[in-house]
């Protein structure tokens, strides 16, 4: 672990330069250059500011290896997502994961949704009206699964619910090997979104046919990945633009 790998790390995630950090930590230029060099510790005072200023516990800023993430994590981009039609449907089970990605997968095979397009895009979120005894008392949880559809495709074939989503901006970061820890990767995914929102003046923007949150799984050179959708407020420039259909 290297503190001022991390402070580098940081400072680079929040787009700032060395001149910029040390106007708001009202030190030189040469510090801030020292700090990342690891050849000077910052004071007590300026670690807290320094976690003030990027968002983050005081902890992993001193304790934790910053840079190593980004062998599990990218960056966080804003991207706009464009309007899609999916066919969905929840289960509350003990694994509704796989349960109902298993259920999606038969639905869309039974429905000729595979056979036009192979490799349709499968997406999915927690579902939260599972009551507390529920999952207290029969560790039951709840998951929503859905097929995202190309542009007219129609079955007759039931068992889900049809949806339209509208064009919407998100804040995306994709997760390497996600699996390998998944109730640590995955939070910690959701984690940095929102430390990345923060950070950057955006916020969460609930709204009506619009999902606030979804996960994308699938492989890339033969290594799993999951891409993580916050919803956020909109903005006049995106990195890029995403068409599902």
């Amino acid at each position: 672990m290297s503190l001022g790998k991390n402070i580098q790390y940081l400072r680079k995630q929040k787009k700032i330069t060395q001149e910029q950090l040390a106007e708001i930590m009202s030190v030189s230029r040469q510090t801030i250059s020292r700090w990342e060099a690891d050849e000077i510790i910052p004071e007590l005072n300026k670690l807290v500011a320094l976690s003030d200023v990027f968002t983050c516990k005081l902890d992993a800023l001193v304790k934790e290896d910053m840079v190593a993430c980004d062998e599990i994590y990218s960056e966080v981009t804003i991207k706009t997502v464009k309007a899609f039609r999916m066919a969905r449907y929840v289960m509350v089970t003990p694994k509704p994961e796989d349960d109902v990605n298993a259920y999606m997968d038969n639905w869309a095979r039974q429905s000729g949704l595979l056979q036009l397009k192979p490799d349709a895009m499968r997406i999915g979120w927690d579902f939260p009206y599972v009551s507390p005894e529920l999952q207290n008392r029969f560790g039951l949880r709840g998951y929503v699964a859905a097929y995202v559809l190309p542009e007219g495709f129609e079955t007759c074939c039931p068992g889900v619910e049809f949806a339209n989503q509208e064009e919407a901006d998100y804040a995306v970061i994709t997760i390497h090997d996600p699996f390998v820890a998944a109730f640590e990767r995955i939070p910690n995914a959701y984690k940095k979104i929102m430390e990345y929102l923060q950070a950057n003046g955006f916020r969460e923007k609930p709204k009506d046919d619009v999902l606030s949150c979804f996960e994308h799984v699938y492989e890339k050179n033969g290594l799993t990945c999951m891409d993580v959708y916050v919803h956020v407020d909109s903005v006049s420039k995106t990195d890029s633009f995403t068409n599902f259909s």
